[in-house]
Parts: C-alpha cells; structure tokens; sequence
C-alpha cells in the first residue's frame, strides 16, 4: 500500500464502529474523498460483535421496542454531516418480509416466525437484532467502495512507527498500519477486583459457586444444582438474563391463568434464588401506554443557554447542586403537563395556569411544593425523585416475610403504573429524562464539572437513569413475580451486603432493613464488570495502558485521587497519554472511555447522542486522513486502493 493512502485501523467491530464508518462515508465527498485503507479488527461478526451476537440464549431479548432502535442518523440529528436515512429494525423487518431489503442471509425459520410476529411495539430478541445490525455494517462497508477489509481475530499489541503511525499485532500474526487507530472496544471483561477475587477463592476452598461480575451468558451455572439455594447481588437488566437461563432456560415455561395471570411451570432443574440490590427491587417496567396530552417539545429548564449561565456565575460546576435542580425540574415539567393535560379528572389546576407558575420555581421550593399539591389532589400522583430513586429507604421489616411482601407488591404496582394506558404521565416522566440524557454531554463541558460531580454523572446519574429508563420488558417483572409465586425467586430486599463465613463455608446475605439473614453456599454477582483499564483483560486496553499511549481517567477530590476505570479520552475522543497530551491520530469511543458513554444505537428522531458523537469523529478522522494525504501525495506517485473484502 503506497505511503499516501492513509490506513485507519479499527479495533472492535460491533455497532459504535459501523455507526462511525456510516458517517465517513456520508461526510467523504465534503471533507476527503482521497483514496482510504480502513481495517476492522472484529473476533466476532462484524456489526454485532461480542454482545449482540447471533450465539446467545433465543429466549433474551432487548429491552427496547422494535421502534425504538435504529442505526441511522436521521434528520433530527445536530451534526455537521449529511443526515442519512434509513429503515429502524421494525421497517427492516418488514423490509425482509415484502423483499424489498434483499441483501440478508437465508434466514432460519425461528427468526422468519419472528419477523413475522414482530410489530412496532414487539421487544426482539437479541438474535434477530444481531442480524439488523450486521446488515447495517454490510451496508455502511459497501458504502466505503472496496476501502474495507475486516479481520475476524484479535489485536493483541499496539506498538509505536515513525511519523505518529502504529502497528497493530494480530492474534493470527499479522500486523497492521495504522496511520489513525480507533479503539472502539465496546463492554470488555476485567479482573475481578479485590473482593470478588475474595469471595471466588472463599467457595473454591469450600466446594461452593461464585460468579464474579461478567457478561450473563457468557458464564457456565451448571454447577448450580437444581434446588440449590443462591444468592444474587443485581436486580437490573444483568439479572433478568440470569432469570431466563436458570429458569427457562432449565426447562421450565410459563403459561397464561384463565384470569389473566401468569404462572410457572417448573421443569425441576431450576435453583432457588434471594436477590437483592441497593434498592431491593428490579429496574422499573418499560411503558406500553401513549401520551394524551401535548408532544414533547424542547428542553426549557436545563439548557445551554442555563448551563452557560452556571458557568459565568460559578467557573466550575456541581451536579448535585446546581445540574441537578434543572434537570428535576425539567422532569417535573414533563410529568405535570401530561397528568394536567392527558388526565384533567386527577388535577384541580388548568395546565397554563400551572406552567406560568412553575417556571418561575425552584425544584427543592415549598412554593412548587405547594403548587403541586394544589394542582393534583391525589398525593400518590406527586413526582418524588428520592423516593423514585431509594424507594425503601427509611423503612424497616420485621422480617423477610415482610420484605417479600413489599417487594411483591412495588413490582406490582409499578406494572400498574406503566404497562397500562391509565399513566401516561410514566411516559412523558420517562421522555423527558431521556431528552436529558441525551443532551447532557452536548450542553456541559466534561472538563467545566468539579471531579466528585463527574464521578457523579459515570455513577449515579448514568444508575438513576437505567433504572427508570432502561428497564425490561413488561412481561419480565409479570414473570418475576410468577416465580416468585412459585417459590423460586425471593427478595433479600435494599442495601444488600454480602459475607463470607469461614465457620460454615456458606456466603450470608443480610439487609440493614431487617434482622434476619440468608446463608448459600452460591453466589452470582449479576452484574457487568467494572471499567477498568488497569485491571482490563483485554489485551489492546493492557498495551495501551502499559505503553503509556492510553491511561486510565483519574479525578482529584477533597477525598483523595479516585479513578472512574475508564480509558481517558479528549473531548475530540483523542486518548490523552500518561504525560496527559491528546494523540492526535488514536482515538477511542464507547462505554469503556471517558465520554459521556452513550449507547451504540437509539430511538429514531431523537437527536440522539450516540449518532452526534458518531459524525464528529468520522469528521475528525477524514480531516487528519486528509492532512496525511496532503503531507506526501507531493512525493509519492499515488497507486490504486488495496481491495477490501466488504
């Protein structure tokens, strides 16, 4: 390959990697249409990578509605390229049905049943996505010409060339050139840190099971025996995978009750599980119901023009204190209007009314306080974020018959609330933390939050929202409580703490909200691993680290120098070497890195965040991929591009 044809190489190959290759193609005829070598680094298939691959269990599923996903930045997007259409996985179905979308494999028949059955509202299964999503990678390659060449291995080693350049070392044994490298890692595994390493070594040496945090289906639970007693820590989306294989996944179904409920049959295999969590119950339940009032317009409390204005008054900003109060505020606005608007029998206020005085309002005022109870009589339909957020906290059982009780009974109330049409207001709720989300990391410099407050946003912020927004599918908390009917699922309840008990051999579970304890001699972190770039089993996150070329993010505070575990990244997405300068040719982008870490693809007509990050680096790397050219294209006789394999 002549020396002028720059080679960008990227490592990791699922979704984020075909997002950012659909945007160099859609901004090459404006920034650099040269000729271009891209390399994709991809053990798994391309476009669905580790994680969303076709090999997993049929029976786990999104936790989206097929129309809410999508791979293509539309016109709602704020970028500077072009936007570019294209079907969500719900028109791609049908597109695969009535032919008009040719260019998919022969289909096995369970995934042509389910293309058949699946409707906008439907929540797919995790195989039928992996198959969207390497049709949109084959799209977005062909889309490049012949510039595309994947390599179904692993990088193991990144070394420095001369002139900024580096070498990539494949497993296989090949080497790379990589003139720009682009890490796109997705989620990778971690050694376990000092206390699950702990409890791994406490069952090996008392014959017992432990599963330190890890991908759910990619860990072995067949020593578990059928009846074995199990404690689990997690009760968010890892631990409704673990729902499925240990229960369906054992043989067991369930089936409808001529009333309408639901039911378990048990194949006999299953274990019995006590999951708890630091709130005690499952992620709430995705919505099924649909506004009645007013559509979602822009954001009018947390804004630029509001952040900007924190910035003048403060230089540095605090999320607790001074982000925070906006985007409460933000929400509320959200949920009001809908239960003034779309339920008129449940207020005592008129929405105009209502909105002129609350914008003048703080969040944490009893003068909103006293609107709101003036506005809506029924207290219950009051929007309490701390108690959204701990909704246990300050109460206390007399023992776990109490706490099954109030768990039970949250979960079915929460399915009360959103997977009915009487609640609409549950939506809006969720609309408007999900515009926050999304604009949080566009409207506040990373660089301008204190470090407790960037511990903040990676941590409680990113949590809070998962567990409103990110939940599962209705059906699977309606399935939580049949097996827990069916004794097979109970509830440690909040706060849960976990120890080793060297005397029996046994882990002990207990909750500060009542007296009484759990003993197993298993135990299942029902978790994703930590970021950690120190601790990274990924051998590209250990190069980098022990060159020096990448680092992981650390945060000084009041407290000491704390690390978010994350590969720091510019806010171009440049790593930022040990010495703290950002190179100007390797980038890095995904959950694993210091950005705002939005997912790899998202609701359609959303301005989505994912697909804003996507267009800047694809801009970014076209620019430098120019100014490569540019130094040499003088010196050297251009030849025809390599040709790729896509």
């Amino acid at each position: 390959m002549p020396a002028n044809i720059p080679a960008v190489v990227f490592i990791g190959g699922g979704p984020r990697a075909a997002g950012v290759l659909e945007r160099i193609a859609a901004n090459r005829p404006e920034i650099f249409a040269g000729a271009l070598q891209i390399h994709v680094v991809e053990p798994y298939v391309p476009g669905s990578g580790r994680i969303w691959r076709y090999d997993q269990h049929p029976g786990l599923l999104l936790n989206s509605t097929a129309a809410d996903v999508t791979m293509f930045t539309d016109a709602s997007v704020a970028c500077d390229g072009p936007p570019a259409s294209g079907p969500g996985l719900a028109e791609w179905a049908d597109g695969v049905l009535d032919g008009s979308i040719t260019d998919v494999p022969d289909f096995p028949r369970q995934l042509r049943d389910q293309l058949h059955s699946l409707t906008g509202s439907s929540f797919p299964t995790r195989q039928l996505q992996s198959q969207y999503l390497e049709w949109f990678f084959r799209r977005a390659a062909r889309s490049l010409g012949k510039s595309v060449t994947v390599h179904r291995t692993t990088a193991v080693d990144i070394a420095p060339l001369g002139g900024g350049a580096r070498a990539v070392e494949l497993a296989n044994g090949r080497t790379l050139h990589a003139d720009i490298l682009v890490t796109a890692l997705g989620h990778t595994d971690s050694r376990p840190d000092a206390a699950s390493a702990g409890w791994s070594r406490f069952a090996a040496r008392h014959g017992g099971f432990h599963a330190a945090p890890s991908y759910t289906t990619d860990v072995d639970y067949s020593a578990i025996a059928p009846g074995q007693d199990v404690i689990v820590a997690g009760m968010g989306l890892a631990f409704v995978d673990l729902l499925v294989l240990l229960m369906e996944g054992r043989g067991g179904r369930f089936e409808e009750t001529p009333d309408g409920g639901l039911r378990y049959l048990a194949s006999g295999r299953e274990p019995r599980l006590w999951a708890g969590s630091r709130r005690g119950v499952p992620y709430h339940s995705k919505i099924s119901s649909a506004l009645r009032g007013q559509a979602p317009g822009p954001l009018l409390f947390f804004t630029a023009d509001a952040v900007e204005a924190l910035l003048r008054r403060h230089g540095e900003l605090d999320f607790r204190s001074h982000l925070w109060p906006l985007i409460a505020k933000e929400a509320g606005y959200g949920y009001y209007r809908e239960l003034l608007i779309g339920s008129p029998e449940r207020a005592a206020m008129g929405w105009e009314e209502f909105a002129s005085r609350y914008s003048g309002l703080d969040w944490y005022s009893s003068a909103r306080t006293e609107l709101v109870a003036a506005a809506v009589p029924d207290a219950g339909l009051h929007l309490d974020l701390e108690r959204l957020d701990r909704p246990f906290d300050g109460r206390r059982f007399a023992g776990l018959g109490e706490v099954q009780s109030a768990v039970a009974g949250y979960i079915g109330e929460d399915l009360a609330l959103r997977d009915s049409p009487d609640h609409p207001e549950t939506l809006a709720l969720f609309l408007a933390l999900l515009h926050v989300y999304m604009e949080l990391g566009r409207v506040v410099p990373a660089e301008r939050l204190n470090a407790r407050s960037q511990q903040t946003v990676h941590g409680w912020w990113h949590g809070f929202f998962s567990f409103v927004d990110s939940g599962p599918p209705p059906h699977r908390l309606r399935q939580m409580l049949a097996l827990h009917r069916a004794g097979l699922l109970q509830f440690v309840g909040p706060g849960l703490e976990v120890t080793a008990d060297e005397a029996t051999g046994l882990f002990r579970a207990t909750s500060p909200h009542h007296p009484a304890a759990i003993t197993a001699s298993a135990f299942i972190e029902a978790r994703l691993p930590s970021t950690s770039v120190t601790r990274s089993l990924n051998p590209v996150l250990a190069s980098l680290h022990g060159s020096g070329l990448g680092t992981e993010q650390q945060l000084l505070t009041a407290d000491g120098i704390h690390s978010t575990g994350k590969l720091l990244v510019s806010a171009r997405h440049q790593l930022v070497d040990a010495a703290g300068t950002p190179q100007q040719t390797v980038f890095g982008i995904g959950p694993g890195t210091s950005g705002w870490g939005a997912g790899a693809f998202a609701r359609p007509n959303t301005n989505a965040a994912p697909f804003r990050e996507n267009d800047a680096l694809a801009r970014t790397i076209l620019t430098v991929a120019r100014s490569l050219s540019a130094e040499t294209s003088a010196t050297i006789t251009p030849e025809p591009a390599a040709v790729g394999k896509y």
